[in-house]
Formats: C-alpha cells, sequence, structure tokens
C-alpha cells in the first residue's frame, strides 16, 4: 500500500502514516517495519530475509534438541558403564 500511494505524498514517512491511519493502526511505526521488512524480502534492501530468519529459528531449535539428546545420551553411557564395572551377584 505504502508503494503504491508513495507518490501522492511528499516522503515516505507521510504515506507510512497515511496507510497506518487507514488500516486504523496506531503507530506509523509498526507500518514502517513491515515496509523495511518487505524490502529486504524482495531484495531491494540489505538484511536477513523472512525465510532466512525461519530457518535459523528452526537450526537453533534442532541445535538444542541435539544438545538434549546428546546430554542424555552421555549420561546414559556413564550409567550402563558403571553398572558394567560393578560386580556380579551371581550364586
Amino acid at each position: 500500500m505504502v508503494a503504491e500511494i508513495r507518490p501522492n505524498y511528499p516522503t515516505e514517512w507521510a504515506a507510512m502514516k497515511a496507510v497506518a491511519a487507514k488500516l486504523d493502526i496506531g503507530a506509523a511505526e509498526t507500518v514502517r517495519t513491515w515496509v523495511r521488512k518487505a524490502q529486504v524480502d524482495a531484495g531491494h534492501r540489505p538484511g536477513v530475509t523472512s525465510e532466512e530468519v525461519a530457518e535459523i529459528k528452526r537450526l537453533k531449535a534442532e541445535n538444542a534438541e541435539l544438545r538434549r539428546a546428546n546430554e542424555f545420551l552421555r549420561v546414559a553411557s556413564a550409567f550402563f558403564a558403571a553398572e558394567l564395572d560393578r560386580p556380579s551377584k551371581r550364586s
């Protein structure tokens, strides 16, 4: 919307304020954030795209899960190694 009405306003900020008012959004800063994000996603502005942010978030969650699994396996391995070292109670 901002790109469509931008020629009707002296500045991009004025266009953002108008869009915010039309959408009944309290702050034009919200619209500015959306515009910047759309520009990054479209490749018109440097930055991390929404897709890349989602991938980073997914990889961080996967990394955390793998760390938890490794910790569990380490503890289980130590437990079973200790069990093997104990003398047998055979009659």
